[in-house]
């Protein structure tokens, strides 16, 4: 068996029957390197070698949680939260409270999608703006499974689709530059263009999921939420300015320097010196705001010595070449081959943006000698790469919705955020995918 397709099953399989992600990597992992012929120990340094390229994005996180913290110290999130309860109290018929779980939906797919490009902090508001949200949602009897599918819509069709922020850097710096590098000239090429059909994918996933999927109600332990977080926050018209200030300062920075890190401390020391946060209580918050994301940041790194070890196997091309030998002149079922593979790829790595370089080597050469056009080499790409962000264990467009949702241990990691968003997301992901790579 592909090494590659063995570390990403037993990983998968770990996960499902309920092994912490970090262990399960580690596990699969090993087992992929030992099943690929590597040594233990060329297996464990491989691993270990990896672990360097998630420490950023894991600092990212700890000083954006720090961050996020501060905001709710403001009162931002529970003054929206406050004023949806009290639209909630007024409302008794079942048509008005279908109308108060849209206007949350559609205020949750607004500030996701704001964060990949309007203000790029990417699942750092979650922390902040969903935890205050929960006792609303539960008066609602809302199904979360919903709230974790509109989150990570939010999370990934924007930088599939939209060539600014995040989308910016996936689509410009990453893709084309790809595709072009490895033999397709990409001047001229519209890159939404190609990427129409599998954001449409996306959008189909998201509406089965609000009008059919989850759209019953779902009861959940209201005084667990109370525990957790029913607390009383003051605020006042000073703090929630401040707190607006604030995010536009770390808007600013993050643009100006190119660093998360930096826009985040920058917002947090104005917090600081606006006297929201006091100066005794700064060492705690930010120790507090670091905790709320520190998981993510080492499943983050644990995925990067996964994603290192399979990169050392040598087996990712082989698995491609194997396809290939299955494909013949068949330009339908190749397509098809490219996107299930790039699937399996991004579910075990967990990062499109990571993929792209090491699939698009791979699936350029091929797609030009089986006749695609440029624009659906684009489409074939970057979809192969954006399949498996949602439905990953190790996504963090996964483990950012289920942070937020899971303060109150109502909330399974795999069973109500990566299960629900594989089958909403990545199933249609296949079916649009393959239809812009046989129609563009």
């Amino acid at each position: 068996m592909n090494a590659v397709v063995a570390a990403v099953g037993i990983m998968l399989v770990l996960s499902l029957c309920r092994i912490h992600v970090v262990v399960a990597l580690i596990i699969g992992a090993i087992a992929g390197g030992l099943i690929s012929g590597l040594s233990l120990e060329a297996t464990i340094d491989a691993f270990n070698s990896g672990l360097g390229g998630g420490a950023t994005v894991a600092l990212s996180y700890a000083t954006l949680g720090a961050f996020a913290v501060a905001i709710g110290k403001s009162g931002l999130a529970h003054a929206l939260a406050d004023k949806a309860l009290t639209l909630v109290g007024r409302q008794d018929d079942g048509k008005a409270v279908t109308g108060i779980r849209l206007l949350i939906v559609g205020l949750l797919i607004a500030v996701a999608m704001s964060s990949q490009n309007i203000l790029p902090i990417h699942i750092a508001f979650i922390p902040l703006v969903v935890p205050p949200l929960l006792y609303v949602m539960a008066k609602l009897r809302m199904d979360r499974r919903l709230v974790a599918c509109v989150l990570t819509f939010g999370l990934i069709t924007p930088y599939m689709f939209l060539p600014v922020g995040f989308g910016g850097i996936y689509l410009n710096e990453i893709l084309l530059a790809n595709v072009n590098d490895n033999g397709v000239a990409t001047d001229g090429l519209n890159v939404m263009s190609a990427m129409a059909l599998p954001a449409l994918g996306m959008l189909t996933g998201l509406l089965v999921a609000v009008f059919v999927s989850y759209r019953g109600n779902r009861d959940y332990d209201l005084e667990a939420i109370d525990q957790t977080e029913r607390v009383d926050v003051s605020y006042s018209g000073r703090t929630l300015v401040m707190a607006l200030v604030a995010i536009v300062a770390a808007f600013v920075v993050q643009l100006w320097l190119g660093s998360m890190i930096l826009g985040a401390l920058t917002g947090f020391v104005l917090f600081n010196l606006s006297g929201v946060v006091k100066w005794k209580e700064a060492d705690d918050l930010f120790t507090e705001g670091m905790k709320m994301l520190a998981m993510i940041g080492f499943i983050m790194i644990a995925a990067s010595g996964f994603a290192e070890v399979m990169r050392e196997t040598g087996e990712i091309a082989s698995l491609v070449e194997g396809s290939v030998a299955a494909i013949g002149d068949n330009k339908a079922l190749a397509a098809l081959l490219m996107l299930v593979v790039g699937l399996l790829i991004t579910m075990g790595i967990g990062s499109s943006f990571s993929t792209i370089p090491i699939i698009a080597a791979l699936y350029v050469p091929l797609a030009l000698e089986m006749g695609f056009s440029p624009l659906a080499i684009l489409a074939l790409v970057g979809t192969a790469g954006a399949l498996g962000d949602a439905g990953s264990p190790a996504s963090d467009s996964t483990l950012g919705p289920t942070a937020g949702l899971n303060v109150d241990g109502q909330h399974n990691h795999i069973w109500d955020t990566v299960v629900p968003t594989f089958l909403h997301y990545n199933l249609p992901l296949l079916v649009f995918g393959w239809l812009a790579a046989m129609v563009l």
